[in-house]
């Protein structure tokens, strides 16, 4: 992925790792379009950064997808990189009587099902575009998951798959496919403590090593993984799985 002089959308543009790509890719000199559900903190963020533009939009509403991308297509035919970044995480104790599907749904909902239709809406924009891109959001979770974020980390699980079956149908055409799989980062995801939990990476160092990675074009597979997490990335290969999963969650 080229990083300058593009036009990029990223969808959860307003928060995490989101907006701190957003902001660093745009200081890099691309113009950069971020999206959120909430119209006043988008008027907030792009009023403190001149040139930074915020779109309302919620990636689980048909309506809202279309409506954007017809007003893209208009405003901004340039258009060539997506970076479909938004997701929600919470945690489910299904040995509770009291668990119920709901929070499943909507991470389901958000997670893949928002990025699918992501995809399914925006795509169009940018196969004929010079140095296209698309991008997605997984987690390091997806290869060794947090058994009290079950469906969270199955999104992400699903979403490496889909990924890569999605690359395969498009290696005809001249967009390149990313997964971006950051490890635990200080940021809101999981409420406000992740912030400042020692054990989480800065963001700001997350993202400053994701922009490397893709300056150097260090992405086999078309995975954007750090070093720190390739244990993860090949547990199962390297028979270590059972050992990094007690590890993770306890016996």
């Amino acid at each position: 992925m080229k990083l300058t002089g593009n036009t990029i959308l990223v969808t959860g543009g307003t928060s995490g790792i989101g907006r701190a790509l957003a902001e660093a890719l745009h200081d890099r000199g691309n113009r950069v379009v971020i999206t959120g559900r909430r119209q006043a903190l988008l008027d907030d963020i792009t009023g403190a950064r001149p040139g930074l533009v915020g779109l309302q939009l919620d990636v689980d509403d048909a309506a809202s997808l279309s409506r954007l991308s017809i007003e893209l297509r208009e405003r901004f035919p340039e258009l060539n990189v997506l970076l479909a970044n938004a997701g929600i995480s919470r945690t489910e104790d299904m040995a509770s009587d009291a668990w119920r599907a709901d929070d499943a749904e909507a991470i389901v909902r958000t997670n893949i099902l928002g990025v699918m239709r992501t995809a399914a809406a925006f795509l169009p924009l940018i196969k004929d575009k010079p140095h296209a891109a698309f991008l997605a959001t997984s987690s390091a979770l997806a290869f060794v998951p947090r058994a009290d974020f079950p469906t969270y980390c199955a999104s992400k699980a699903f979403l490496h798959s889909w990924l890569q079956s999605l690359r395969h149908q498009l290696r005809k055409v001249p967009v390149e496919v990313l997964e971006l799989s950051p490890p635990y980062v200080q940021t809101e995801l999981t409420g406000t403590h992740q912030l400042s939990d020692p054990r989480a990476m800065p963001l700001a160092s997350f993202v400053e090593e994701v922009l490397l990675l893709l300056e150097r074009g260090s992405v086999p597979r078309g995975e954007l993984l750090l070093e720190r997490d390739l244990p993860r990335r090949w547990a199962e290969r390297d028979g270590t799985y059972a050992t990094l999963f007690t590890a993770m969650n306890g016996h």
